[in-house]
């Protein structure tokens, strides 16, 4: 049994956590590159947080100038032992009206410009993202978002698209006719991502607008989001606050999905033929098995 450390990776609108005991800026290297920025790690009662907006202070970074590789690895070297993911997106079915939540189960990856994976040439893994969250950690957050008051859904498949474009009305047409419940830019490759690295992974999908298909409506646009996103963001606040409260109570153990062990029997390429380079960037994600 370990103590929980839960990172929290803030999407738009959301770039710092309320009420964070002992706050205090970390700078971390990470062999992948430059993050996002530096990491806040702070408590909330016995339960340690840690931090980091996803598009950087100032929001500078678009979708695909995320470095999701060195921020997963950051806070894998912070100690993280689970991640929660707050991402504004758009609805892409009437019943998930703007200023709503939606708690992801599942994804849909049409991102295409992003290093999607920690291995590759030199060491080959290959791990299992049938189940891509934590059905765990979501739980919790579902139950954290109705307790302050948020029109939360539980399950939703999330597409994520490149951008930083929003969608034509073709697109949004087809990923509705898919089965989609929302899009949004963020989300891939940072849940396979943290899968490698063995990280606990859910994502609260917070509802800005409906896209472009909603015949009632107005295509999304940075002035309709802006809106919405301020409530959003106050709601969110309230919810890692609830959700830090409850985790002081909930025993941390490794959850039934095998999340925290997905490593043992998805490296392929054995030990003698490894990248001693390769392997020495992988200390902190894959360091448990390498």
């Amino acid at each position: 049994m370990s103590k929980w450390v839960l990172g929290v990776l803030g999407g738009s609108g959301l770039y710092e956590i309320d009420g964070l005991e002992n706050a205090r800026e970390e700078h971390i290297v990470s062999p992948w590159g430059v993050p996002s920025g530096n990491v806040m790690r702070g408590n909330i009662g016995d339960v340690e947080l840690v931090f980091l907006p996803r598009h950087g202070k100032g929001h500078r970074l678009s979708p695909t100038h995320v470095n999701y590789r060195a921020n997963i690895d950051i806070l894998k070297r912070a100690g993280v032992t689970d991640i929660l993911s707050i991402s504004a997106v758009g609805s892409l079915q009437q019943q998930y009206p703007p200023g709503d939540f939606v708690v992801i189960d599942q994804f849909i990856d049409r991102s295409f410009a992003r290093e999607k994976s920690f291995f590759g040439e030199g060491c080959v893994a290959h791990v299992s993202m049938a189940q891509p969250v934590c059905e765990r950690l979501a739980g919790l957050a579902f139950e954290a978002g109705q307790a302050v008051g948020a029109s939360c859904h539980k399950g939703g498949t999330y597409i994520v698209m490149e951008g930083p474009q929003f969608s034509t009305y073709a697109e949004s047409q087809l990923y509705r006719s898919w089965g989609c419940d929302v899009i949004g830019m963020t989300n891939m490759p940072e849940a396979k991502l943290a899968r490698e690295a063995e990280l606990p992974y859910a994502t609260v999908a917070m509802v800005t607008d409906y896209d472009c298909w909603h015949e009632e409506e107005e295509a999304v646009s940075v002035e309709s989001v802006l809106k919405i996103m301020h409530g959003n963001s106050a709601r969110a606040k309230l919810l890692i606050q609830h959700l830090a409260k409850e985790l002081n109570g909930t025993p941390r153990t490794n959850g039934n999905q095998g999340i925290e062990t997905c490593l043992d029997f998805a490296l392929i390429t054995p030990s003698e033929a490894r990248d001693p380079e390769l392997l020495a960037k992988l200390d902190a994600v894959a360091g448990r098995v390498l």
